[in-house]
């Protein structure tokens, strides 16, 4: 990180303020506190994990430091007001939160990534924005400076912060996220923004019991005792893995990175995989035990192939899970956040959030929530039934290759072979019929349907996580005469493409170490830089791997457009202390460039350190 130019921070304008009692901040209502600006968007997978990191400066400075999140968002359904104060409290977001639908406060600091955070000290100048996650002990180091220098000048000063929390709202579930079916008929639900697990009767109302004592952490134990941090997919093991594991279910630990064993019979909650710190290695083929790899944001779960394959949201994957041998590794996906289709190691995915196997086991369902596409799994190979990008979305039924969906979080497959699809941000339950090769509506006006369960009475329960409960479909609405067929708006983010030369150009990522740290190589090569194109004939030349964070280029003039996909890390440790601890910054870039003449024949970016 690097300090920058005397920069006056840009007054704070939005739609609303969340979390301040129904007060308008502003820069000189902050003066004497350090401030850190949060610009998200809750659909985003590295933003909530960013949320997760500022806790604990939260809580550490809490007499001296203000974060605001600067809500920018990339989805249409993401700029209803509703939606917003949902997610906040849905992701316990305990600062407050600038709307900023028409990214006014984005271009005025010049953010060109979802998260990206700045830093305005207490006169009220930007002093350093970052982008990506993976920025707290850098931000530990820049307050302490901060506060030093600061309460030097008598310019710091202490107190009480302005959040002020919203009431405690009252019902059985709050942002319930994913659903299976007991072999008692009834229903285990998990309550997210609970942190636990209920138990309800058949009629999806009747609280049975609830697993985990409601407050965020991440404690083995019986049901009153364990707790849990936001979990969401829950996978039922077959008798026989069920016996030998010790456990009958495993369930998604998202903010915890972690996956827990429960038996039911008691309640009890185990660790069974993940160390509880978040993925920031290299991807590789080979099985670690369980719990001793880092998982990144499990999402869903489902027994597929013989293991329980897990929805690695956090890092663009699957992932898979032997509970027999306690072993677990990874599945598909290469950490690259696009839309490519091909062998399982090859795949790009973007998000996935939900799975589900169809009723022969052949098939594994997809919800592939940033590309807001349905993808699946079959021979080795990951396919795309619905779905064209990470731009492109709305609300558009009819042949699969035109329609588009918004943000889908599940799937649920049908016993005839189709599938439906929890098409979470246009509040819809869509069917996709491979027969046909058509998608369809069967059911809207849902509010955030988060997943889909299939009864052995036929009957399909809605996960409406937004509303705070289990939606039981109409009868006759899987039929032919239930569907209708919606051609709604078609949504396409434009993003403001680079201007490149064709032929040689020079890619630069930029990293500077935080404070108080160095590169290190003590594994290896310290910095690490991975280069695709869509379309792949954008480039004739550089794509790969190499060590080195430059990297030549070679544009071809044929092709007009694309998006240079780009991923850099770098490896880090404390310098010049005794028990040094080590970092590891990694940020993806989805590029979008234009080949014209005189374009650029430099691409800049960004790491760690941006000067603002």
């Amino acid at each position: 990180m690097t300090a920058t130019p005397r920069v006056r921070a840009p007054e704070l304008r939005g739609r609303q303020w969340l979390n301040t009692g129904g007060q308008d901040l502003t820069l000189q209502d902050l003066r004497g506190r350090c401030v850190i600006l949060d610009f998200w968007t809750f659909c985003c997978i590295n933003c909530l994990h960013v949320l997760d990191e500022l806790r604990p400066l939260e809580e550490k400075y809490a007499d001296v430091l203000v974060v605001i999140g600067v809500h920018s968002p990339k989805f249409e359904h993401e700029k209803d007001p509703d939606a917003l104060a949902a997610a906040v409290e849905r992701y316990g977001v305990h600062h407050p939160v600038l709307d900023d639908p028409e990214l006014d406060m984005w271009q005025q600091y010049a953010a060109k990534a979802w998260p990206t955070l700045a830093v305005v000290d207490p006169e009220g100048y930007v002093v350093a924005t970052m982008a990506g996650e993976g920025h707290a002990e850098g931000l530990a180091r820049l307050i302490d400076d901060l506060i030093a220098t600061h309460e030097a000048k008598g310019t710091l000063r202490r107190g009480d912060g302005p959040y002020v929390p919203p009431a405690e709202p009252e019902t059985a579930l709050r942002f319930p996220g994913k659903a299976v079916v007991l072999d008692s008929g009834n229903l285990l639900v998990s309550d997210s923004a609970r942190h636990s697990l209920v138990e309800l009767a058949p009629d999806g109302e009747t609280l049975v019991r609830r697993i985990g004592s409601g407050v965020r952490g991440r404690a083995d134990g019986t049901a009153g005792a364990a707790t849990f941090s936001e979990p969401q997919g829950l996978c039922l093991l077959p008798a026989h893995a069920a016996e030998v594991a010790g456990y009958d279910l495993v369930v998604a630990d998202t903010v915890n990175h972690l996956l827990r064993g429960v038996k039911l019979a008691t309640g009890e909650v185990v660790t069974v995989a993940g160390t509880g710190r978040q993925w920031r290695s290299t991807a590789d083929d080979h099985a670690h035990d369980a719990l001793s790899v880092d998982l990144s944001s499990p999402w869903d779960l489902a027994w597929y192939d013989g293991r329980v394959v897990i929805a690695m949201a956090g890092i663009h994957q699957l992932w898979w899970f032997d509970p027999i041998r306690r072993t677990a590794g990874m599945y598909a996906g290469t950490t690259v956040e696009a839309l490519r289709d091909g062998p399982l190691a090859e795949a790009w995915m973007a998000q996935p959030s939900g799975l589900s196997v169809s009723a022969d086991g052949a098939r594994l369902w997809v919800a592939d929530s940033e590309t807001s596409a349905v993808r699946y799994v079959q021979d080795g190979v990951l396919g795309t039934a619905v779905g064209q990008g990470l731009f492109d979305f709305g609300h558009v039924d009819g042949p699969a290759e035109q329609a588009l969906l918004q943000h889908p979080l599940g799937v649920c497959a049908l016993p005839d072979g189709s599938v439906l699809i929890a098409d979470t941000y246009n509040g819809a339950v869509r069917r996709f019929d491979p027969e046909t090769g058509q998608v369809s509506t069967v059911a809207d006006g849902l509010a955030e349907p988060s997943d889909l369960v299939l009864t052995p009475e036929g009957d399909v329960l809605v996960v409406e996580s937004a509303a705070h409960r289990l939606t039981r479909l109409a009868p006759g609405a899987l039929s032919a005469a239930g569907a209708v067929t919606v051609d709604g708006p078609r949504h396409k983010l434009e993003r403001k493409p680079t201007d490149v030369a064709a032929g040689e150009v020079t890619l630069d990522v930029v990293f500077t170490p935080a404070p108080g740290q160095k590169l290190d190589d003590t594994y290896g090569p310290s910095t690490r830089l991975e280069v695709s194109a869509s379309p792949p004939e954008l480039l004739l030349e550089g794509a790969g791997t190499t060590t080195y964070l430059s990297r030549r280029l070679v544009i071809n003039g044929e092709v007009a457009q694309g998006v240079l996909q780009v991923t850099a890390q770098a490896a880090t440790c404390d310098a010049d202390v005794e028990h040094a601890a080590c970092h590891l910054t990694r940020q993806d870039w989805g590029v979008p460039v234009r080949v014209v003449d005189g374009g650029a024949a430099r691409v800049p970016l960004v790491l760690r350190g941006l000067d603002a």
